[in-house]
């Protein structure tokens, strides 16, 4: 069974966030993510309790939140709080913080403080009690709820070392399937040596998605994303170095890379991505006709990944929602348009 995500920017006017989720709901979508980058955009944590309460069904969550923008057990409790106001309907996806740290002059959240801050917050958001600081927290009213899972976003080994420890899943954005191989094996084996079940650990693949026969504007509609995705593998070669043994898929097309605009961050048309190559989109994303979108969905499910989260930051918006709801969605056991 292949569930299937969307995520919007939590652009202003905030009526058009609530839309578009509305109608990723009527057309069968699982799950609504959204971005936390707070100067980007508009606060996203407002906007899920106001998309929450004019849905029914679609769960939501961040693609993804992280532990130092905001103080972690904030984040635990606006979880917590959400999983009320929505009856049950959060999912938390989190990873050390990209836009939301680097635009207000910080760096990504070291990977021991991020380990730490998610074991605390997928315990507390859930009603457990913990140990924070030296003191003892619990938040008894969330107590019976049914449980948020924890996704976690990484590319590196020590990150995904974390998700394997910690999560319920990876966060992973890009659908190469050689590449999420890689990384989900790397998760696991973090797993198994934390005495966890491997197989427990979910794949949650995040890309855009475009419709038509018109390849070429397809292509130039996503550039914008594997240069996002750079931003990450710059940091791992930094640390790991390009002979390390990450995957070669992964790391050379950033040596084309010239430099990153945060204030063109998932924007159509930034200039940041055009170094990124026709192969590299057509690697990292899905695009083409229905056809082969199902394709390479069906490919996904066969490697086991059991979530598509698309990301939204394309042109026709609506029509990219209705036409997985019509054409595609359906095709997938257990989905229901």
């Amino acid at each position: 069974m292949l569930s299937f995500g969307v995520t919007v920017l939590p652009d202003p006017p905030y009526a058009r966030f609530i839309e578009l989720f509305q109608l990723a709901e009527a057309n069968g979508f699982d799950i609504g993510w959204t971005y936390d980058s707070h100067i980007l955009w508009q606060d996203s944590f407002p906007l899920f309790a106001l998309a929450a309460k004019e849905t029914t069904k679609l769960k939501f969550g961040h693609c993804v939140t992280n532990p130092g923008i905001r103080e972690p057990t904030v984040t635990a409790s606006f979880y917590a709080t959400m999983q009320d106001i929505s009856g049950g309907r959060m999912v938390m996806g989190i990873g050390r913080g990209d836009s939301s740290r680097r635009v207000v002059g910080l760096q990504p959240v070291k990977v021991a403080e991020f380990e730490s801050a998610l074991v605390m917050i997928k315990d507390l958001m859930n009603g457990r009690p913990v140990e924070w600081n030296g003191k003892e927290l619990e938040l008894k009213w969330a107590k019976g709820r049914p449980e948020i899972p924890m996704y976690v976003a990484g590319y590196g080994p020590r990150a995904l070392g974390v998700a394997g420890r910690v999560g319920d899943g990876v966060v992973i954005q890009l659908a190469d399937l050689d590449i999420i191989q890689w990384i989900m094996a790397t998760a696991r084996e973090a797993a198994v040596e934390a005495g966890r079940d491997p197989d427990a650990l979910q794949p949650i693949v995040c890309a855009p998605a475009v419709i038509g026969d018109d390849l070429a504007s397809a292509r130039d509609q996503v550039r914008w994303f594997p240069a996002m995705v750079s931003n990450h593998v710059m940091d791992l070669i930094e640390r790991y170095g390009e002979d390390s043994s990450l995957p070669k898929a992964l790391t050379e097309y950033v040596k084309a890379r010239k430099f990153y605009d945060y204030a063109d961050h998932s924007r159509v048309g930034a200039k940041h991505g055009e170094f990124v190559s026709d192969e590299i989109c057509d690697r990292f994303c899905i695009l083409g006709p229905p056809e082969a979108h199902v394709a390479k969905l069906k490919e996904l499910a066969a490697i086991g990944v059991r979530h598509w989260n698309i990301y939204l930051m394309t042109h026709g918006q609506e029509h990219t929602l209705e036409t997985y709801g019509k054409e595609i969605i359906p095709q997938f056991a257990g989905a229901v348009a």
